[in-house]
């Protein structure tokens, strides 16, 4: 508030003389201003939606325990992708090596791209599952308002559906890392939820240096 502080200022002393008009300073009180700042800077704090961090998480499989024998597991809808320098190979299902005792035949290794007609068209068709059923999703909880726990709750159990593309990624010491985090989001855009960095076993790489000599 403004207060007005009157000044002796020039008097009428002399005899005849004019009448001259008090001096008067002014004097601000910032004290309502300075709190009023504080409650606007309260009330921007507590409304404002702090910028969530944007990642993506990574499935590493268990190390089995030395002389541990593992039990064999049906693969489900699932491609493995090989990244080697430039290039980008990738095969579907599970890896059969030559001679392997089941019978079936040997693996081939197919190239792709990080074009829109190599991996994402790859990876949506794969993965046409998850995308529809998103699709619906996305449409329920415009029109119903769901709440933000069951709308990722139902993602992710979409994501582990048996009919949900898993990807397995596998790079050899000439693979970029340039190349390793275009096919992650790749696998981001494509929605795929179970995603495995593993080693490279020595019949895939035998197979990887056939194909690129």
């Amino acid at each position: 508030m403004a207060e007005i502080a009157e000044g002796g200022g020039g008097g009428g002393g002399h005899k005849g003389g004019k009448k001259r008009a008090k001096k008067q300073s002014t004097r601000i009180d910032m004290t309502p201003m300075v709190d009023l700042a504080f409650l606007l800077l309260t009330f921007f704090v507590l409304t404002s939606t702090f910028s969530k961090a944007k990642v993506m998480s990574l499935v590493y499989p268990a190390k089995p325990e030395p002389n541990q024998e593992m039990p064999e597991q049906k693969i489900f809808n699932a491609i493995t992708f090989i990244v080697t320098e430039d290039k980008l190979f990738y095969y579907k299902g599970e890896f059969y090596p030559v001679g392997n005792p089941k019978g079936e035949p040997p693996t081939q290794l197919s190239e792709t791209n990080f074009g829109p007609d190599g991996v994402r068209k790859l990876l949506a068709d794969g993965n046409r599952y998850v995308i529809e059923e998103k699709a619906k999703l996305d449409e329920r909880a415009a029109k119903t308002n769901l709440p933000d726990s069951i709308y990722k709750k139902e993602m992710i159990a979409m994501k582990k559906d048996d009919r949900a593309l898993k990807v397995l990624i596998k790079t050899d010491t000439k693979a970029t890392c340039k190349n390793f985090i275009d096919l992650i989001d790749e696998l981001k855009i494509a929605n795929i939820g179970v995603i495995a960095p593993v080693d490279l076993m020595q019949d895939e790489d035998n197979l990887l240096k056939a194909k690129t000599q």
